[in-house]
């Protein structure tokens, strides 16, 4: 028994979790792909869009302010980057060197972030805490993801990309994606992040200059009534 199982080849294994309790045999790689393209990715959006409203509720233009809003603006640059060449270009060891380096610098902005938001007595609620979470964890979900379905590109990447040319360059997408779908992500890529957190900097900038105004003005008045 313990001989056949050891014989049975890591395709043989795979064929048959593959395979549906009906026998119908599914692509685990085309499932995957639909996974990441109409699960993972537009799921991140919700996270998104409640940190930020929790942002709102804690009034973030009267704690951190506009640092912690361009903060939160470097972590989205971190991760809209790789995502937006992962939509059009082809998973190579360069590609993978942006995915890898920008969730290590996602990582390292985020714990920035909420140590800026305690610094500045900013309430980071429970809540806000476990939606951190998500957002945290989502990157490193898509991108083990897409190293599984580029196994090849990893073993490429790992050997410095020795004998692929297209190794270190931007390869377009052999089947690109349709122009309805890219179109429908930008939609919601305005709509839930540059819509709101624009919102969040303009409210912060817009509070930084109502309260240097005041300064300005209270200091004018602490003159004028020591010139007396």
């Amino acid at each position: 028994m313990s001989g056949r199982l050891s014989g049975r080849t890591g395709r043989d294994q795979a064929a048959e979790i593959s395979s549906s309790s009906s026998g119908v045999t599914v692509d685990v790689g085309e499932a995957t792909v639909r996974y990441l393209l109409y699960g993972l990715l537009p799921s991140w959006f919700v996270p998104g869009v409640a940190d930020w409203w929790m942002h709102r509720r804690t009034r973030i233009e009267e704690t951190a302010g506009v640092k912690e809003s361009l903060i939160h603006s470097m972590m989205m640059t971190e991760v809209g980057i790789p995502i937006a060449l992962t939509l059009r270009y082809e998973v190579n060891p360069l590609l993978l060197s942006v995915q890898l380096g920008a969730t290590a610098a996602h990582e390292a902005t985020a714990l920035w972030d909420v140590r800026t938001a305690v610094d500045s007595d900013r309430e980071v609620k429970p809540v806000e805490q476990h939606i951190h979470s998500f957002l945290e964890s989502l990157p490193f979900g898509g991108l083990a993801a897409l190293m599984c379905l580029h196994a090849d590109q990893v073993r490429s990447l790992l050997r410095g990309g020795r004998g692929d040319p297209d190794a270190w360059r931007l390869v377009p997408r052999r089947r690109p994606l349709s122009r309805g779908y890219l179109a429908g992500i930008g939609v919601a890529i305005g709509a839930c992040v540059l819509l709101p957190y624009g919102e969040e900097l303009w409210r912060c900038v817009r509070a930084r200059r109502r309260d240097k105004k005041r300064s300005t003005s209270d200091e004018a008045h602490f003159r004028a009534t020591e010139g007396r």
